[in-house]
């Protein structure tokens, strides 16, 4: 499957389909309904302006069959960029094919390319144990952070 699986940067045409997996990941692991015209703006956003980040798509038996999206943050300990990895989907008739890791090693041979950056890093469900595998299969190692977070606003 790997060899079968071609990575790329997500254009304007995969809108559509990125909402739909975005979709599909929230309800599958969170049981959240999103707007699907909140999800495709929020899409649009990151597509309109590099600074929030990108997209990458994986495509395999001509269809887009996973994705994800980089944001950045900067860290003043170490003057450099993370790249964060989010809204990360495979559908799943493509799990456990090699799709995730042909997503992971296409992030960070362009990561590579950018001296700024200094390290790639995502955030998962404390119970998504099957998700926490792959994730160490691959080279990611868990950190001692624990998120926390503070809703201001609820969008449409």
């Amino acid at each position: 499957m790997p060899n079968d699986v071609q990575v790329r940067i997500a254009e304007t045409k995969d809108i559509e389909t990125i909402a739909e997996l975005n979709i599909a990941m929230a309800w599958e692991t969170e049981q959240r309904q999103l707007n699907p015209a909140t999800i495709r703006r929020g899409i649009q956003t990151v597509m309109n302006d590099a600074d929030y980040g990108f997209y990458v798509v994986a495509e395999c038996e001509g269809g887009v069959v996973g994705c994800l999206m980089i944001t950045f943050e900067w860290s003043d300990w170490r003057s450099a960029l993370f790249w964060w990895i989010q809204s990360l989907y495979v559908r799943p008739r493509y799990r456990r094919r090699g799709v995730f890791k042909c997503l992971h090693d296409f992030v960070k041979t362009q990561a590579l390319q950018h001296p700024e950056v200094c390290g790639v890093r995502l955030y998962v469900e404390q119970s998504n144990h099957v998700a926490q595998r792959a994730y160490d299969q691959i080279g990611m190692r868990p950190t001692t952070y624990r998120m926390y977070e503070e809703t201001l606003r609820c969008t449409p």
